[in-house]
């Protein structure tokens, strides 16, 4: 008896760690230290001396059951820029400036080819989102986990500067909301949707012409948008963010108050933003209300921000220029906290 023979291949491992580091590579920092393979990740913080009060952030998260359809469509290349996303989308929202990644992946059986398409996947979200991916962790468990089943997670740590943390706690009356638009289903609610849809190949897919030619799976796999770049621009605009709320699982009941003080109460219109089409499927052939899907789904907004009504324009046209979509869909008033959808 070895180990292999109980359920686990070290040489396996050791394959797939030699397959990632052509990946990894792309996404490192000047401030990232040592080789890859070391027994932690080494980031040299002497860059934020020059911030008066450096505050470091930290975000982890995975991309729930999302994972069950890279599992029937057989395609992972972009489940890791779901689990990037997750993480400094969140980090963004306290102002933060995301500087390094760690992943850790548990499999039923490790196939190397399959593990560094994986995390092929994160090192583009690293790179989209400007930090590096300095380690992780792949764990073979045997007798816990199908051999062709695995899940994904990660964790992210950012740094901001204390007088530049985004509160909510300057969001007043007469504030503007700006949204800016997410590219699916993001990585919330697939709990939901794999009980609408059956989760069999030939039905994911199909094609459909309202999804823009793109098969039912393809439109569900779309990996999460990474809005760094589009939360740098607004930052360099020279706009104050007051607040920023990212849409994730209990889409916009949940996530819209989470940035805002006591006393201040978010307008959404629905009108101001195109609901898109793979929401509109789910809700028809899942027979599900309006409440429901605002209250799992982002619904064509992945980000929500909170600005001066001086710089909403100012705002919607620097996310613009990063190449993504924007709309001003609401503003504040004076009641108590919470969120309206008129």
């Amino acid at each position: 008896m070895d180990y292999k023979k109980a359920g686990v291949d070290i040489e396996a491992g050791y394959k797939s760690v030699e397959l990632m580091k052509e990946h990894i590579k792309k996404t490192m920092r000047p401030e990232v230290l040592g080789g890859i393979g070391g027994f932690a990740g080494a980031f040299d913080l002497s860059a934020i001396k020059n911030m008066e009060n450096p505050v470091l952030l930290s975000g982890t998260d995975g991309c729930g059951t999302k994972v069950k359809l890279a599992f029937v469509m057989d395609k992972h290349d972009t489940i890791g820029i779901d689990c990037v996303a997750m993480c400094v989308n969140d980090v963004i929202c306290s102002g933060g400036e995301p500087l390094f990644f760690l992943d850790y992946i548990a499999c039923g059986k490790n196939y190397p080819e399959k593990i560094a398409t994986i995390v092929s996947g994160v090192a583009e979200g690293c790179r989209q989102a400007g930090a590096s991916l300095v380690g992780g962790e792949t764990a073979e468990h045997p007798d816990l986990m199908p051999v062709d089943e695995y899940d994904l997670a990660g964790f992210t740590v950012g740094v901001v500067d204390k007088k530049d943390i985004i509160t909510g706690e300057n969001i007043k009356e007469g504030d503007v909301l700006v949204g800016i638009e997410s590219s699916g289903v993001h990585s919330n609610g697939f709990s939901l949707v794999r009980k609408v849809f059956d989760m069999n190949y030939d039905v994911l897919s199909k094609t459909y012409e309202s999804l823009g030619g793109k098969s039912l799976g393809e439109a569900l796999l779309m990996p999460t948008n990474i809005y760094v770049e589009a939360f740098n621009s607004v930052k360099n605009a020279g706009v104050t963010i007051k607040g920023l709320s990212h849409i994730t699982g209990g889409g916009f009941y949940e996530n819209i108050p989470r940035m805002l003080p006591e006393g201040a109460h978010a307008q959404v219109k629905l009108d101001s933003f195109p609901v898109l089409p793979v929401f509109e499927m789910i809700q028809k052939d899942g027979d599900i209300e309006d409440k429901m899907m605002f209250n799992t789904f982002n619904m064509g907004l992945g980000m929500v921000l909170a600005v001066d009504a001086a710089d909403a324009d100012k705002t919607v046209k620097a996310v613009t220029a990063t190449g993504k979509k924007a709309y001003i869909i609401g503003d504040i008033k004076a009641a108590d906290k919470g969120v309206t959808l008129l």
